[in-house]
């Protein structure tokens, strides 16, 4: 085995850089936000805190929407991933859903599904895909090597064959870029 030898690649490491290029093609991070905004928003209204022999419920009577928000959160946080194609509406719903969140559960699951909701959602209609890699064009002689000879424009002429940068004075011909109009100063 030499330096020049490449390494073997096991099913782990091929597997990694498949899920490497695959999550690269879609809004990767910004689904995973907002599925995991919907956890909070949905465990919090159905949590009972034990302080002591002190039970405190944390249930509202909005529970059911609470519950409906959170669910609603992570099927668009794995919509984002499987359909790249709905991000902006993906987005936007779920950052009203965040929105709706607050007065509905707790703050917006105690303001943490609230902000990952809103991150996740603003990640989502942020993101655009990439460019796809363009080929590289076939490299061409560079001027002077080989090849045609490089040919010069012609001069402007005016009807009789005379050469218009000879013949006009007035800086008013189209061969120097004008338009025949006199420029002042």
């Amino acid at each position: 085995m030499s330096a020049e030898t490449p390494a073997a690649t096991g099913q782990f490491t091929a597997r990694r850089l498949q899920f490497r290029a695959w999550r690269g093609t879609r809004p990767f991070w910004a689904g995973l936000y907002v599925l995991l905004s919907g956890l909070p928003i949905m465990y919090f209204p159905y949590f009972h805190l034990q302080l002591g022999h002190l039970t405190l419920a944390m249930a509202t009577t909005a529970g059911a929407g609470s519950l409906i928000i959170g669910v609603l959160l992570i099927v668009l946080g794995v919509s984002l991933w499987f359909q790249k194609h709905v991000r902006t509406f993906a987005g936007v719903a779920a950052i009203l859903l965040a929105l709706v969140s607050l007065p509905v559960s707790n703050f917006g699951g105690f303001v943490m599904g609230f902000l990952l909701a809103l991150i996740g959602g603003a990640m989502a209609v942020a993101w655009a895909p990439g460019a796809p890699p363009q080929p590289e064009p076939p490299a061409s002689a560079a001027p002077g090597e080989g090849g045609a000879p490089e040919t010069a424009p012609l001069p402007y002429q005016d009807a009789d064959g005379v050469s218009a940068t000879t013949s006009d004075l007035s800086g008013t011909s189209p061969a120097n870029g004008a338009n025949g109009r006199h420029s002042a100063g």
